[in-house]
């Protein structure tokens, strides 16, 4: 867009407002602007000891998997299953799915399908918060 196609488009917002402004009776130039607090960093930098422990962990290896869904089968049943047997999971198709981390519920996630590989798209990833909950 070059500057006349934003001022055609700024002016089509103007008149926008007004006409609603107007519809709703109220005067677009009597409008109070809030002030806005300045964004501020408030983490603290850290120290060359914390940034040597946090490397010590980043290299440590995590297994990362990926639940469709569970059941609860007897082990009767479980010598059963042979090809082509079907065990029903307590999810609803289209339920998203559960990503752990060594066990511990990280996020919530979509197949995806990308060069031929399955992927997930993380959805909604849990707080730290809630995930250390969890753990108590």
């Amino acid at each position: 867009m070059d500057q006349n196609d934003d001022q055609k488009l700024a002016d089509e917002w103007t008149s926008a407002l007004d006409e609603d402004a107007k519809a709703e009776e109220i005067d677009v130039n009597d409008a109070i602007s809030a002030p806005l607090d300045e964004l501020k960093d408030t983490s603290s930098p850290i120290s060359e000891d914390e940034r040597r422990k946090l490397d010590a962990i980043l290299d440590i290896p995590v297994t990362i998997s990926m639940e469709v869904g569970r059941s609860k089968i007897s082990i009767r049943n479980l010598l059963q299953l042979n090809q082509g047997s079907v065990v029903e999971l307590g999810r609803v198709a289209g339920e998203s799915l559960d990503v752990l981390v060594n066990g511990t519920l990280i996020a919530h996630g979509e197949v995806v399908v990308v060069n031929d590989k399955f992927g997930i798209r993380l959805t909604d990833v849990i707080s730290q918060t809630e995930r250390i909950k969890k753990l108590r």
